[in-house]
Formats: C-alpha cells, sequence, structure tokens
C-alpha cells in the first residue's frame, strides 16, 4: 500500500497564476508557466525539482504571456514559445533567447515540438509560418531552417512520425563507451549471427510529421518542410494521434468524432474508420492515449470513458461514494502513467481518484476484462478545482495543477512496523494508526514530518523521513512527543533505550535524544550498512558489499555475536540484499536477495551463525540446498503423501521475512507468483504442476528450522484479499496489515481469523485456533507437538500434548492433520474428540485411492470447506468436488465443475438441484433443470400434478411427444376421450388412438389409422378385435401387416385357406413353414408346397424323400443346388445317382465332390468324359490340414486328378495338382508338354531339381536357340545347376558346330570346343571308356580347328607359308570332322585369284568341286571371284548351288557372344 506526499511549488513571489505545467520525459524537472493576475498581459517560466524546490536560475518573465512549454526529449533543455513569436530555450546554463532570432515568427507559436530523438525542433505559429530547425549533438538549434512553408492559416496540432525500428547510433555509443556489453557486442562483428548487421541505425534524415489547421486539414509535413494535404475532416480537431503498431493516424474532432486513416508513402489517404464517442460536446475534451490501444476521455462528466481498439469494447469508469467521492463530481482532466499503470482524474472538487490496472499474469487464469481491469483507489484530497494533471520524468511524479498553484505528489510505500504486541501502520503522510494489542488500545498519531518509516516498541514509537527522528512515549492511553533530531540516516532501529542509525561505513547507537554513545564500524572491504533488524537482543546488520554480521545487544555495549559473512563469495549471480532477518536467539540469519539482473531472487538463504555455513531454500522449484534441510523432492512417494503444499508455493519468490519474537525456530515469509516465468523449468517429469486457474497470488509459508532436521514446512495459505502485507508473527498470532477501504470478507476470512480496528489483521496460527489464550505450558507443548509431527517422530508428539484435556487442543491437531495429511493421528484425535460421525466418515473414506481425497472428508467434518475444496482439486478428484458443492449447497459452484470438468455427472448434478429447488418451493427454476438432467419427462408431471392448468400449459409448451403421450393417458384415465384422442395423435402412440377407436366402437376408422400408419402394435390389437369378431379375412389381413405370421397360418389353416397359407408360410419363421407342410402333407394334396415348405425350413432330408415319394424331379433340382458340404452325405449320394440315372452327370460330379466321393466323380469324369474344370479340382483337393484323410490318400487323390487333367488336355491344371501332390518331375513333363517356355523356365527355377533342369535344358534344346540368346543362358544355366557337364559338352559341341556352318566362325568354334572340353573334363560320367574316347574326339577336332584359325592369322603375317598350311592340312584324312576343307579350299582360291593366278585358281576349283560331294562351290567361294576365275581362263561358268549369304560374325553370332560370355571359349592350352 503506498500514500502521496505532496509537495507545493517553491515559487518566486512575482510570480502569476499556473497555466501551463509539463514533466521531463527522463530527468524529475516540472516546468511551469504562469500568467500575471494584474491587468497588464504578463507572464513567467519556471523549473522545479522533485520536492518544488525552484532551480535559481530557471525563472524569466516578460510583459507578455507564454503560449507552450516543450522539454527536449533526453536532455535538460526546454523550449518556451511566446506569444509574440519568441522562442527562448533553458539549459542549466540559463536561459538562452538567441538560438532562434527575433522575428523568425510575427505571430503567436500555436506548435512547438521536439522530434521523438530529439534531432529536430519544429515550431509553428498563428498566422500558418511552419519552420523545421536542425538541433546538434548538445540540444542546440543550428542555423537557419532547414525549412520553412506559409499554410496562410492558423496551426494548431503536431505530431511526428515515429522513426523506423532501429537503435540510435549516437545512445549506443554512449553505452559501449560507459562498458555496457551488450552495446559493445553490437558494434562487435564477430559477435552476431552470418548474414546479420552489428546493429541497425534508425533512420536520422527523412523525419516526417502531421500538421493540422482550425478548419481541419491534416498536412504531411517532410524532412525540408514541403507538405501534402492528406484529409479533411468535417470540423476542428481536438486531438492528432499516431498508432505505431499498425501505422495509422487517428483524429479526434471537437464534435467528438474518431477517425482512423491509413496514410500512404505518396500522401494519399485511406479512412479506415469513423464513429462517434460518447461525452458531452461543447466543452473541452481531456484525451490521452495510453498502452497502445486505449483511448481516454473525459469531458467534464462524471465518468471517464475508455475505448479499447485492440479489443473493440469501450466502457466508462465511475467514482464511488464508499470511498469518499462527492454525488455529482465531474471530472476535468486525466493523466495515464504506462509504467505503473495509474490513471490519475482531476475532479470539480479538489479530489484526485485514481484507478490502478490490473496486470494479467501469464500464469493465472482468464485475463479480465473490461473495466474490472481497473481498481480504484482512496481519493487523495487537495483544495479547489483541479485543471490540469500531468506525469512525468523517470521517478513517475504527479504534478497538479489547482487553485492558483502547483503540487507535485510522490508516491511513497506506507511505513508500517510490529514488534512487541505493538503494531503501527502508516496511513497518511504524517499520521500512523498505532494498536497496542496487549492493552487493547488503538490511537492515530500525528507527527510533524513526512513519515518515511516507522520503528515499534512496547513502549515507544519512533518515525523518520530521512533528515529528521521523532521519537515518541507511550503517556497513559495516549503518545506524546519525547524528542527529535536531526539525522540523515534512511533506516532506524531500536532496541530498549538506544536507537539505532546508519551512516557509511559504521552504525550509530544513540541515546533517544541522538547523542551517539557508540559506533559500530565496518571495514572498507566490509561495505556501507543498508540493512537493520533487530529481534531479541541481536541486531542482524548487511551491507552494500554483500556483507552480513551480527550483534549482541544483551549488554550494555553492542558486541559481535559472529564474523562478518561475504555472501558473494557464497552464492552465484549475487545482485544485492534486499532483506536481512535474524531468528531470537540469534543463530539463524535469513536473507533476501536481487540477483544480478536486478530481479528478486527465488531463494531464501540461511545463514548459520554456529556452524558459519549457508543454506537456501528455493520457492521457484520446492527445492533446499541440501538433502538435511530439503523440505520438498517431486518424487512419487512424497506426492503420494499428499504434500501438495510444494506445487502451491512453487513458482514464487520470496517477498518479505519474519523471524517469531519468542520462538527461534519458527520462520514465515511471503511468497508471490513469479509472473515473467514459466512453471516449466527446473520442476521433474514426475512432478505434476497445480491448474494454474486457481493459483492465487501470495502464499504465506511458516517452516520449522533446525540444525538437526533444516527447514521444515508448518503451514501456508493464501494470503486473503483485504489484506495488504504481513507484518510479523508472535504465537499465536500473524500479524497483516490491512487495505485502505477493504473490510474482510466473511467467505474470505479463514476460520479463527480475527481483525483489530482500522489497519492491522491478526489472524491466529493453524495450531492455535480456540487457544489463543492458551498459557505458555500449553504453548510450547503445542509448537513440540507441531514440530514433531512435521518431522514425523508421532512418540514425541505425543509425549508433548499427553498432558493436555481440552477438546479444542485435539481439534486443533486434527485440523492439523489435514495440513500434514497425517490420518493415522487424525482417528485419534477424532477418538479423544468424541467426534464419531468424523470417524466413520473417514474409514468409509479409506477405499478412496487418492490421499488428498481422504485427506478431504477429513477436511469436511471439520469443517474445513475451503481446504477440503483444494484437496479435491490438486487430486483432480471433480466428481467429489462435485458432491460436496451439492452437500454444502453450493449448487452454482456444483454445476460449473460439473459443466467444465466431470460431464459425467453433470445431469445427475442438474436432477439433484431440481430437487432442492422443489423442495425450497422454486419450481420454475426446477423445471428448467429437471429437463437439463433430462428427467422431465417424469418429474415435471409428478411435481405440477396438482395444478393441472400449469400442467397442460407446460405439456403443450415443450411439444415433447412422452408428454403427450402421457397426457393423453391421463386424459383417458378421466374418460375424455376427445381429449385424449387429440393428445394420442400428436405424440403418434398409434396403438392407443386404434385401441380407443376400438373402444369406442370405430373400428372401421381404427382400420385407416392401422392401414395408413403401418404400425405393427396397432395391426396386432385390430386383428384381435376382428378375429373376435370373427372377421377372419380382416383378421388374416391384419396379423400380415402386424409381421405376427404364426396368428395368420392358424386362422388359414382353422378356416381352409390354403393359398393364404403358402404366402405367410413363406413369410414366416422356420417354425411356421414346417407346420404348413405337415399340413400339406397331412391333406396329400398340393405336395409340391410341402415339398418346397421343407426346403425352404431347412429340412431338405424330408423334403428330397417327398419329392423322390412324389416324383418332383424339379423340385429336387432345386433342392440340389443348395446342398452343401454340411449337407447329410447320405442324401448328397442319393441325389447324385437320381441325377446319374437322369443323365445329368456334371451335377451328378458336383454332388459327389460335395459329399468328398473323389475317386467315384474322378471316374465319372473319365467315363463321361467330363472336362475337371479349376474350381472342380480345387473341391476335390483335401486340405493338409484335414484330419480325417491320410497324406498318402491326397497325393493319390491329387495325382489321380492331375492325370485325369492330363489325358484332357489341361497341362497347366495338371502340373498344378502334380506339384501339389510333390511330385514334380511329372509336373514337369505335363508343363512341357504344354509347351510354354515361359512357365518351364519359371518352374524350373522354383524346383530346384537335377531332374528337372535336365529336362527344361533338354526341352530348351529343341527350340531356336541359336537366335533367342535368352533361350542359349537358360540351357547353360541349367545344364550347369543340373550337374549334367557331359550333356553342357555335348551342347558346347553343337554351338561350335553351328558357328563353322552357320558363320565360318573358327575362333568362337574354337572357343565353344574349348569349354566342351572343360566340361568334359570335369564330367562323372558312368561309362568311363565312353567319356575318354569323347574327350579323344574333341581333342582332336580342337587341335585341327585350333591350326585353322592359326593358317587364317598367318596368312595376314606370311601368305607363302599359311598357303602350305593349307595344302597340309588337306592332306590330312578326317579334317572334315574338324573343319570344312571347302573353307581351305576357299582361301586357296581366294589368295590366287587376287595375286592374278587364276589358273591355279581354276584347278584349286575343280579339285574342290571333285571332292566336295555336293559340288555347291557357291557356298564357300563369293560368285565375282567364280565368275572372275571361269572368264579368265576361258572356262564356261557352271552352274553353282544356290549361293547362301555369309554371315559376318559382327551379326547374330555377336549375340551368342555376348550370352557365352560367362564362360568364354579359351584354347585348352592358352
Amino acid at each position: 500500500m503506498a500514500v502521496y506526499f505532496d509537495h507545493r511549488i517553491e515559487a518566486p513571489s512575482t510570480v502569476g497564476s499556473p497555466s501551463e505545467i509539463a514533466w521531463h520525459h527522463v530527468h524529475p524537472l516540472l516546468a511551469v508557466a504562469s500568467i500575471g493576475t494584474n491587468s497588464t498581459p504578463a507572464g513567467s517560466v519556471d523549473v522545479y525539482l522533485e520536492q518544488g524546490e525552484h532551480i535559481p536560475n530557471a525563472h524569466i518573465d516578460r510583459p507578455f504571456q507564454p503560449g507552450l512549454i516543450r522539454w527536449h526529449p533526453s536532455k535538460r533543455i526546454l523550449a518556451v514559445g511566446w506569444q509574440t513569436g519568441v522562442v527562448i530555450f533553458w539549459s542549466d546554463h540559463g536561459w538562452d533567447e538567441h538560438q532562434i532570432a527575433g522575428g523568425t515568427h510575427r505571430a503567436e507559436i500555436t506548435i512547438l515540438e521536439w522530434s521523438n530523438d530529439g534531432t529536430r525542433l519544429l515550431s509553428a505559429d498563428k498566422a500558418g509560418v511552419l519552420m523545421v530547425w536542425r538541433v546538434d549533438q548538445h540540444g542546440r538549434v543550428q542555423g537557419a531552417p532547414l525549412g520553412k512553408q506559409d499554410y496562410g492559416k492558423h496551426l494548431v496540432h503536431c505530431i511526428f512520425k515515429p522513426p523506423a525500428p532501429g537503435e540510435d547510433l549516437v545512445q549506443l555509443a554512449k553505452a559501449a563507451v560507459s562498458g555496457d556489453e551488450n552495446a559493445l557486442d553490437m558494434f562487435n562483428w564477430r559477435k552476431v549471427g552470418k548474414g546479420d548487421a552489428p546493429f541497425k541505425v534508425g533512420l536520422q534524415e527523412g523525419i516526417v510529421c502531421f500538421v493540422t489547421t482550425t478548419d481541419g486539414i491534416v498536412y504531411y509535413v517532410g524532412e525540408k518542410g514541403k507538405s501534402i494535404q492528406v484529409l479533411r475532416t468535417d470540423g476542428p480537431i481536438r486531438k492528432l494521434m499516431y498508432m505505431e503498431e499498425k501505422e495509422i493516424l487517428m483524429i479526434v474532432t471537437e464534435a467528438l468524432f474518431l477517425s482512423q486513416h491509413r496514410i500512404g508513402p505518396d500522401g494519399t489517404s485511406q479512412e479506415l474508420m469513423k464513429v462517434k464517442l460518447s461525452g458531452k460536446t461543447g466543452q473541452t475534451a481531456d484525451i490521452i492515449w495510453a498502452e497502445r490501444e486505449l483511448l481516454i476521455t473525459a469531458s467534464g462528466e462524471t465518468v471517464v470513458r475508455l475505448w479499447d481498439l485492440d479489443r473493440d469494447e469501450n466502457y466508462a469508469l465511475t467514482l464511488d461514494e464508499h470511498l469518499g467521492f462527492s454525488t455529482g463530481e465531474s471530472i476535468n482532466c486525466i493523466s495515464y502513467c504506462e509504467s505503473k499503470g495509474i490513471l490519475a482524474a482531476g475532479t470539480s472538487k479538489g479530489q484526485i481518484a485514481m484507478w490502478r490496472r490490473a496486470v494479467v499474469s501469464n500464469i493465472g487464469g482468464s485475463s479480465i476484462q473490461g473495466k474490472d481491469r481497473w481498481k480504484l483507489q482512496a481519493p487523495i484530497d487537495l483544495e479547489g478545482i483541479i485543471i490540469q494533471l500531468k506525469w512525468g520524468s523517470s521517478k513517475n511524479l504527479l504534478s497538479v495543477n489547482s487553485a492558483g498553484t502547483v503540487l507535485i505528489l510522490s508516491e511513497q510505500m506506507m511505513s508500517a512496523h510490529f514488534n512487541q504486541q505493538v503494531a503501527a501502520v502508516q496511513v497518511a503522510p504524517n499520521q500512523l494508526s498505532v494498536s497496542f494489542f496487549s492493552s487493547g488500545n488503538h490511537q492515530m498519531l500525528r507527527a510533524d514530518i513526512h513519515v518515511k518509516g516507522v520503528y515499534v516498541t512496547k513502549e515507544m514509537v519512533v518515525v523518520w523521513n530521512g533528515k529528521h527522528i521523532s521519537v515518541f512515549e507511550q503517556f497513559g492511553p495516549s503518545l506524546r512527543n519525547a524528542g527529535s533530531f536531526p539525522c540523515d540516516s534512511s533506516i532506524v532501529v531500536v532496541h530498549e533505550e538506544s536507537i539505532y542509525t546508519v551512516e557509511p561505513n559504521r552504525v550509530q547507537v544513540r541515546t533517544l535524544q541522538g547523542t551517539v554513545k557508540q559506533l559500530l564500524v565496518f571495514s572498507e572491504t566490509e561495505g556501507n550498512p543498508c540493512h537493520l533488524q533487530i529481534c531479541g537482543n541481536f541486531l542482524a546488520v548487511g551491507t552494500d558489499k554483500a556483507h552480513v554480521k551480527v550483534f549482541d545487544l544483551s549488554r550494555r555495549e553492542a558486541k559481535p555475536h559472529s564474523n562478518a559473512k561475504n555472501l558473494a563469495e557464497h552464492i552465484p549471480s549475487f545482485g544485492s540484499i534486499t532483506s536481512v532477518k535474524c531468528s531470537f536467539n540469534g543463530n539463524n540469519v535469513s536473507i533476501l536477495i536481487k540477483n544480478t539482473s536486478g530481479s528478486p531472487d527465488s531463494k531464501v538463504f540461511f545463514y548459520d551463525v554456529e556452524t558459519d555455513t549457508i543454506n537456501y531454500f528455493d520457492f521457484e522449484i520446492g527445492k533446499a540446498s541440501s538433502e538435511n534441510c530439503s523440505v520438498f523432492h517431486l518424487e512419487e512417494n512424497e506426492v503420494e503423501k499428499g504434500r501438495s503444499e510444494m506445487r502451491e508455493l512453487m513458482g514464487r519468490y520470496p517477498v518479505s521475512q519474519f523471524w517469531d519474537q519468542n520462538e527461534p525456530k519458527l520462520f514465515v515469509c511471503e511468497a508471490a507468483v513469479a509472473a515473467s516465468k514459466t512453471r516449466q523449468s527446473n520442476v521433474t517429469a514426475g512432478s505434476e504442476s497445480i491448474s494454474t486457474e486457481y493459483k492465487v497470488d501470495v502464499m504465506v509459508a511458516s517452516f520449522f528450522s533446525t540444525q538437526e532436521h533444516g527447514l521444515l514446512l508448518q503451514d501456508s495459505f493464501p494470503k486473503i484479499e483485504s489484506h495488504e502485507a504481513l507484518l510479523g508473527l508472535e504465537v499465536p498470532y500473524y500479524y497483516f496489515s490491512k487495505k485502505s477501504g477493504e473490510t474482510e470478507n466473511d467467505a474470505e476470512l479463514m476460520s479463527g481469523t480475527t481483525s483489530v480496528p482500522q489497519v492491522v489483521a491478526r489472524r491466529p496460527l493453524r495450531d492455535f485456533v480456540g487457544l489463543e489464550d492458551c498459557d505458555k505450558t500449553t504453548r510450547d507443548a503445542m509448537l513440540n507437538f507441531s514440530l514433531y509431527l512435521t518431522i514425523g517422530d508421532m512418540d514425541e508428539a505425543f509425549k508433548s500434548i499427553k498432558l493436555i484435556k481440552s477438546e479444542t487442543v485435539w481439534e486443533n491437531m486434527a485440523r492439523m492433520c489435514v495440513k500434514t495429511r497425517r490420518l493415522d493421528v487424525a482417528r485419534v484425535c477424532l477418538g479423544n474428540m468424541g467426534h464419531a460421525r468424523g470417524a466413520r466418515a473417514l474409514r468409509e473414506a479409506a477405499q478412496e485411492p487418492e490421499l488428498d481425497a481422504r485427506v478431504a472428508m477429513l477436511a469436511i467434518q471439520l469443517g474445513m470447506l475451503e481446504d477440503a475444496e483444494r484437496l479435491y482439486r490438486n487430486c483432480k478428484r471433480f466428481d467429489l468436488l462435485t458432491k460436496f458443492y451439492q452437500a454444502s449447497g453450493q449448487w452454482q459452484k456444483a454445476i460449473e465443475n460439473a459443466e467444465t470438468f466431470d460431464r459425467v455427472h453433470l445431469r445427475t448434478t442438474y436432477y439433484n438441484y431440481a430437487k432442492h429447488l422443489e423442495a425450497l418451493g422454486d419450481q420454475h427454476l426446477a423445471l428448467s433443470h429437471y429437463e437439463k438432467s433430462d428427467t422431465h419427462r417424469f418429474e415435471v408431471p409428478r411435481m405440477l400434478l396438482e395444478d393441472l392448468q400449469a400442467l397442460e400449459v407446460y405439456v403443450n409448451k415443450t411439444k415433447d411427444r412422452s408428454l403427450w403421450k402421457w397426457w393423453a393417458q391421463y386424459l383417458e384415465s378421466q374418460a375424455d376421450m376427445d381429449s385424449a384422442l387429440k393428445y394420442y395423435e400428436k405424440s403418434q402412440d398409434y396403438l392407443s388412438l386404434v385401441r380407443v377407436h376400438c373402444y369406442l366402437g370405430n373400428i372401421q376408422k381404427a382400420s385407416e389409422i392401422a392401414n395408413e400408419t403401418g404400425n405393427q402394435a396397432a395391426s396386432y390389437h385390430l386383428a384381435r378385435q376382428y378375429e373376435a369378431r370373427d372377421d377372419v379375412k380382416q383378421a388374416i389381413h391384419f396379423y400380415t401387416r402386424a409381421q405376427a405370421y404364426n396368428n395368420a397360418i392358424r386362422l388359414c389353416k382353422e378356416s381352409g385357406f390354403d393359398d393364404h397359407l403358402m404366402n405367410l408360410s413363406l413369410l414366416s419363421s422356420p417354425e411356421d413353414m414346417m407346420e404348413a407342410a405337415r399340413y400339406y402333407e397331412e391333406k396329400g394334396v398340393q405336395m409340391d408346397r410341402a415339398v418346397m415348405l421343407y426346403h425352404k425350413s431347412g429340412h431338405f432330408s424330408k423334403a428330397v424323400e417327398l419329392a423322390f415319394a412324389t416324383q418332383q424331379f424339379g423340385a429336387l433340382q432345386l433342392i440340389a443346388e443348395e446342398l452343401d458340404e454340411n449337407s447329410d452325405p447320405a442324401l448328397l449320394s442319393r441325389c447324385s445317382d437320381f441325377f446319374i440315372e437322369h443323365s445329368q452327370f456334371e451335377k451328378a460330379v458336383e454332388l459327389l465332390v460335395t459329399a468328398k466321393k473323389y475317386h467315384e466323380a474322378l471316374q465319372l469324369c473319365l467315363e463321361q468324359n467330363l472336362t475337371i474344370t479349376e474350381d472342380m479340382a480345387e473341391k476335390m483337393t483335401v486340405s493338409k490340414d484335414s484330419t480325417g484323410l491320410s497324406d498318402d490318400f491326397r497325393r493319390e487323390l491329387l495325382e489321380r486328378i492331375a492325370d485325369c487333367c492330363l489325358r484332357q488336355g489341361n497341362y497347366h491344371l495338371a502340373t498344378k495338382k502334380y506339384t501339389q501332390a510333390g511330385n514334380k518331375a511329372k509336373a514337369m513333363r505335363a508343363l512341357l508338354k504344354s509347351g510354354d517356355t515361359e512357365k518351364i523356365v519359371f518352374f524350373t527355377g522354383v524346383s530346384r531339381q537335377r531332374e528337372i533342369y535336365i529336362m527344361a535344358a533338354n526341352y530348351l534344346q529343341s527350340l531356336d536357340w541359336r537366335r533367342d540368346p535368352e533361350i542359349m543362358k537358360n540351357i547353360i544355366s541349367f545344364y550347369t545347376k543340373g550337374r549334367s557337364l557331359d550333356l553342357l559338352a555335348g551342347f558346347y559341341d553343337a554351338c561350335a558346330q553351328v558357328e563353322v556352318d552357320e558363320y565360318q566362325n573358327y575362333e568362337k568354334a574354337l572357343g565353344a570346343l574349348t569349354e566342351a572340353y572343360k566340361c568334359l573334363t570335369k564330367a562323372k560320367m558312368r561309362n568311363q571308356g565312353e567319356q575318354e574316347e569323347r574327350l579323344e574326339q574333341l581333342q582332336n577336332k580342337l587341335t585341327t580347328v585350333k591350326k585353322f584359325v592359326q593358317v587364317r592369322r598367318l596368312y595376314e603375317e606370311d601368305p607363302k607359308e599359311a598357303l602350305k598350311q593349307c595344302q597340309i592340312l588337306l592332306e590330312e584324312s578326317d579334317l572334315d570332322q574338324a573343319v570344312r576343307s571347302g573353307d581351305v579350299y576357299a582361301l586357296l582360291v581366294e589368295h590366287h585369284a587376287q595375286q592374278g593366278n587364276y589358273e591355279v585358281a581354276y584347278k584349286y576349283m575343280e579339285e574342290m568341286a571333285a571332292k566336295l560331294p555336293s559340288g555347291n562351290v557357291g557356298f564357300y567361294i563369293n560368285q565375282q571371284v567364280t565368275e572372275a576365275i571361269y572368264k579368265a581362263v576361258g572356262a564356261p561358268l557352271k552352274i553353282i548351288g544356290v549361293q547362301r549369304a555369309r554371315h559376318s560374325s559382327g551379326e547374330d553370332g555377336g549375340e551368342v557372344e555376348e550370352e557365352v560370355a560367362e564362360e568364354p571359349y579359351n584354347d585348352p592350352e592358352d
């Protein structure tokens, strides 16, 4: 809580009435323009400091009035525009009238604005002359104006367009020089990302602004003063604003019209919106733009109007008379402080109203909207009408122009202190409320200074303001001033008759009159004392250099109790100390600090004086520095114990701290939510944070601190809304200061909370509710019990209280068990209390799996409803929470909880609430909730049965068929048949309609209804009526419509309606079909119907038997079509015999197969030459999983099927069946017969059997393998895989012969023969002699071919030698077995022909013709060569046989070579 100190400005005596005030944006400098009070128009301007002190060289007066005063955005420079057009500047050096030459402006200055960066100054006058001035780095205007524009009209408003985002290079450089690491990094290219510039400089050139004239024209003004008219409004402009994020210009006119415009770079304008603002027109409206989204206006009304442009909502803030505002008090002016979020408004009655804007936390639930975000504070009373308010400077000071003077208001946190059963709380700048709890006395203390601090003891009150100290002593029922003295100490503490103050490097011990009687000196290393605190007889001192020291004050002079401890050496990221407190015995010192970033640290540090160690507890993660003083560990076993307090305390930081003033082990602190941090970091995976929707802002946590057990959580609870801050702890109470104007709500106050009048409230500790006035023995016993219970030492806990017989004590202990989750202890407490109902409820709750749910039941029995609610939420037992709300009468919460979290029980909740409302007599609301619970069809008629008129209205209103039907039944019971029929018809209850019509004798109408609707129940009822009237046909008709076929069949049989009987039987069940079939069979007529009905009912044997007996072959065929493998085998055999007799062999085969008589079916197929289809073969194939037949039988059957398929030429099916039978050889033979080469190759590859490989290779040799390389490749592969190398050798031999015969390619033939020789060498033939003989033949053949190949090669080098070798070859007797002699002769003939020896060539041709049996010389020698030879010798040309085209080895032969490249033809000798 804060108060505002008002300082009146120390204006010179010659100064007139203030007309304008202006704060500097940064420095605490206030400029005040004043006008003369006499008839002479004179004026002055003065500058004041934050407490109203006048700056000596800051006064200037002129015989004319000042118009505008504007501060430089960063420098201590003030520009003042006067009525005569003069612009004068003030700085720390005084006034300067020559920066802008006189006569530059010749009319009153109406615009005087600095640019946002302070590099430009824009001035304009009433005559319409506008000038733009350059400003240097010292803030001085430089030379002539950059630009000048004469508009010829009165200029009134100006606003600069913000520059492009970037850094101010000058400011950045200054920061870098001063050592700012971030600024240095901006200049360091190596510390920025790749591709990024180290800094971005905002545009210093091209600064533009908007100016307006009195007739509503808006101009866009450039750097040099050149302007463009961008828009024109309907009237004079009141306010000009610019929305930076969206780059939108906003204008408010005098008529309170708001318009938004987007201005293009070329000056074009686009109107986005135009609306009329609420408020009084014709009066001067104060309009401000705040938070970049809020437009706030005050126009002399009793309200302040706000429009949130971001959320598009508007609302008004009003004054509250309960806080001290007057009725009809109007608001004249407003000002908003963004850093504090405070809107200040000055009223016509001399009061300042302040609304504080709520901060929307990132951790809380749904954000607050609209006017609820603004909290009205208590008013500040001043004198006179307030005409102007201004927030300003970095210290957020508020200046007020009121009643001919100016006041400066500075916010000061209210001082408060509690000690030795005395509490003092500041309520005004010089007024305190003092409460003496021991005596119950309460007093208001008024000091003669503005109080900035207070310290109390049981005998005196000491106040100070940083310059003066006043001491007040208790004198009877009042306080009197016992003395005062000047002292510059900002910190003061008191012990007995001594006052402790601080000055550099020492603490002064003074008497009550201010005399220094002792100095506690600190070294330069230890620093200056900045924190003092006394508890008991010990003084704790904290310095600005992170040292802590404790002094013992129990003697005449203060003596050191500990050495100075340097915290910075033990605490990383240490910034500064914010609070130091010591325990009652001086052995423990707790410290709160700020980290290096300046934000509050989440840890509380504890310095143990005896062991000289430092430990801490971190609220952020709920964990202490070491295991021996750990409070919480986020492990599943701890969570199961229900220690949900740790989840409540996590994510916070300590705000204040206190030790109990008599108990050295008891410590308490306030912990606030760390809104700027998320809860996700540093939390172990096993934890589950509490729902943020219910997280309170401030928690109060008390701890036991012992050397043996460390820090133990004793209690925690949320600070209630009406409490401002924790003042201290002294068993049995916590002490709180109360908020101004707040009163505690009964709902907010926890059980046992009491308050002292005015500003202090106290709350008993959890263990002392009901024991506030207990004696010291009981108090110590309860504290020991609480300590041991927290530790878990139950034996010591009971020892400490075994002598206490008070039921209140046991009740308090039971309440303590709710916090500690000790249900075993709670059972003992309930037993000692005699609380039988609670013990039973606790025993029944033991079945709940969650510990928190069981503890919540204990809390309910003890009346701790808020704790129960919190526990149910913690364990997420929303079903039990719903029941709890219902049982406690919180029906709205119950419904909200069920709607959000417990939808399973939502309808039940609605129903229970409706029953509750009905019991209260609120039938209208009960009816609504019965409907929501979907029980209104029964409950509402029951509830309204006594009010038939209301019930009828409800029934007609709901239009529910169930209710219409119920109402019709009720009317029928009242014999109102006509009305009943009407509601039966509305409800579409056709059975009831037919029933009532039949009752009334309108059977014809009933028939029409039954026929039109087709309702089965109605038709059945009507059929019963017709049957009772012996109208059989109508009865049969309606029984049929009702699908009651058995009744219709019964009537047909009784009445002889055989034709109807057949149709009805077919529609009915198999049982009815059987009965009808027996009926026809017994009558002996229409036996075909009997057979059909037996068939349709599933009795095939009976149907077949009757069909045979009556020779109904057509029916028998129909029956046979539906027989399957599940039918009787005898029946299937009988039917097949029947079809064989009648030559329907295919049908007979199907039945035999179905009957699993496969051999008979196959025999019939062979005898009758029936084609076995694939489907039939599959049916005859017995699966491997069949248990009735052996594997041998299955294989035999499959082979027989395959044999039949083979005989019928279905080779593929035969192959498939042979394969299924496992006889792959036969399968291959069948496949070979099919001639399907592709399938043969595939089957060979998957079979992987030697015999099959050979069979496939032999088959492929029968194909044209010479022209298909793929076939040749498969032949070689299959012979190789079949390990039949002798056959492969034969194949290579054949290949060699083909090369010779077809292509004359002896080189390839040589390679093939070589491969054949290799294969035959590796082969293992049964006849070894035959193998050797074949090898010898191959060797001879290979040798001969090789010789001829060598001859052909030699011919290229030595033709003569080659010809000799040819002659030798021709002499060999077995030449033709390997080399064709014609090829040798051809070589000789062609050589001699080329040499011109045609006679010799002719001789060889004749010899060749004689030697070759066929005489086909043309096959070997080219026709042209032959003709040339015969022509040369003059011999007649003989008829030569048809010449075969000679193939070059580059054609098809090349393909073969490619395929056999895997096993190339090589010379055996190579």
